[in-house]
């Protein structure tokens, strides 16, 4: 298989066309080798768009659904990223092309060694794997510039959304099936965050979801 033109295929075929026009988003799908981060048995999947099984019911989002991730958030540099749910790394590794350090927490332990075995594999060195559930954040090394949470949430916690820096965007899915929100979430200078609705989706819900008060928008 051309992995080299199946990933142009999906730049061109699927993220552009659906809306994903940033050239920096581009530029990362091209330069990270999604085929390095699914499981081997699904790498001729890699580039379709669709979702990729992994271990425990977890699945790799669709390409169109992590290019319009990555725009949303911006490609500029930054210093600290939380990602919310790792799975395979792949995601990971595109944050991290543009940040100085990715915090990403993986509530499988088995799924975060796989994750840290495909981003050792890929030269990724600066993304720190976490055990553990951030579903409520990650305190230890919050505030963060970027908070990427990669699984659905019935709503967004308040203890998460605070934990970005002034000027810090954070992207969830909250909501459940048939009908959840992809939401970006921006703190300015004065501690308020708007939000805003960028499309309707689906996606597996994050594991192990405590009830906790939630953000009223």
């Amino acid at each position: 298989m051309n992995f080299e033109q199946a990933r142009f295929n999906m730049v061109e075929q699927q993220i552009r066309t659906w809306g994903v026009v940033d050239p920096g988003v581009h530029q990362l799908l091209m330069a990270v080798r999604r085929e390095d981060f699914v499981p081997p048995s699904m790498r001729s999947l890699a580039f379709a768009d669709i979702e990729i099984p992994l271990s425990g019911g977890q699945v790799m989002l669709r390409p169109s659904i992590e290019g319009r991730i990555l725009q949303a958030i911006g490609t500029h540099h930054v210093n600290s990223v939380l990602e919310v749910g790792t799975g395979s790394g792949y995601f990971a590794a595109l944050l991290a092309v543009n940040a100085d350090r990715v915090h990403t927490v993986e509530i499988d332990p088995e799924m975060a060694q796989f994750a840290r075995d495909n981003l050792a594999r890929n030269g990724v060195a600066n993304v720190s794997v976490e055990d553990g559930d951030a579903s409520q954040g990650w305190y230890t090394q919050a505030p963060y510039d970027v908070i990427v949470v990669s699984g659905g949430l019935p709503e967004l916690p308040e203890a998460l959304a605070l934990q970005l820096k002034p000027g810090g965007r954070l992207f969830a899915f909250t909501g459940s099936p048939p009908a959840m929100k992809a939401c970006l979430i921006s703190r300015n200078d004065k501690k308020t965050l708007p939000h805003l609705v960028l499309f309707e989706t689906v996606v597996p819900m994050l594991r192990h979801i405590p009830q906790a008060p939630a953000f009223n928008f």
